[in-house]
Order: structure tokens, then sequence, then C-alpha cells
């Protein structure tokens, strides 16, 4: 019996956001330097705060958009709608009311239409990036090889 290779296989780039609400920003920032040997492979992009405090906390590079009371959820959003995005790792604070709490559940339905794998939590966070290492992802590299052009 044969098992599948144990090496990381990273077949192509894939555009990661990382959000966190307030209270999770401590726990992004050590996401992002137990996976930074993952993370790494890849372009990501980030909300203002959460990607300053992980380029501060890392060696990673992160593209940082505004804030996410600011916009910075719906621009992220914007790159999910046009399906250029291709992980979503948001660790939200359930229990604490959100002012921008349109945008944010605008992003996750985005996230639902099409098709963008979104962990809310470290739990599932570790699950996608694992899949990530292992190169479970490359059914995106399909949705990028068949991409239709945007339509008016």
């Amino acid at each position: 019996m044969t098992f599948p290779s144990r090496e990381r296989r990273f077949t192509t780039m894939m555009d990661i956001a990382l959000i966190a609400h307030d209270r999770k920003k401590d726990e992004m920032v050590n996401f992002a330097i137990a996976y930074e040997h993952v993370l790494k492979h890849h372009r990501l992009y980030a909300t203002g705060t959460t990607g300053t405090r992980i380029m501060e906390n890392t060696s990673l590079s992160v593209h940082r958009f505004m804030s996410g009371p600011l916009g910075g959820d719906q621009q992220i959003g914007a790159r999910v709608a046009e399906n250029t995005m291709d992980l979503i790792l948001f660790f939200r604070d359930p229990l604490m009311a959100q002012p921008h709490e349109p945008d944010i559940i605008a992003l996750l339905r985005l996230c639902d239409v099409q098709g963008i794998p979104v962990a809310t939590n470290v739990a599932t966070g570790e699950l996608l990036v694992k899949a990530l290492e292992r190169g479970d992802f490359a059914w995106r590299e399909l949705v990028h090889k068949y991409k239709p052009g945007l339509e008016g």
C-alpha cells in the first residue's frame, strides 16, 4: 500500500484575505506566525490594522486595504465578487456587536455565492490552511483557468 506524499505542494499562488475583529487580532497574528511557512507562498491581503500587525510580527508581505469599518471589508468583498480571492480567513468576534455588521454579512454572502472557502475562527482556519499546504486547493486553478470575463 502506498500513501500520498507529505511534501508541500504549492501548485499555484492563491489570493488569501486575512481579517480579524479587534479582540481577535492577537489570534490572527499568532495564526500567521504559526503558518508563516505556508502563507509566504501566497499573495496576502488584509484589512488595515490586521495587515499592519501581521507584517510587524512576521516576514510576510501583506497588501493592506482600508480598516474594516472604513470600507476594507467591502474592498475585499469586491475581489470576492470578481472571484479573484481564493480563501478568506476572517476571525470574527461573535460576542461583540460590530458597527459595520451589514458589510460583514455581505462579504460572507458573496463568499457563499462565489464558492470561496471562508474560516470565521482559528479551528476552521487551521483546517483550510492545512488543506492549502497539502495542495487541496488545486480546484481553484480551474476557476482561474476557465474564469469568464467580467460582463456588464
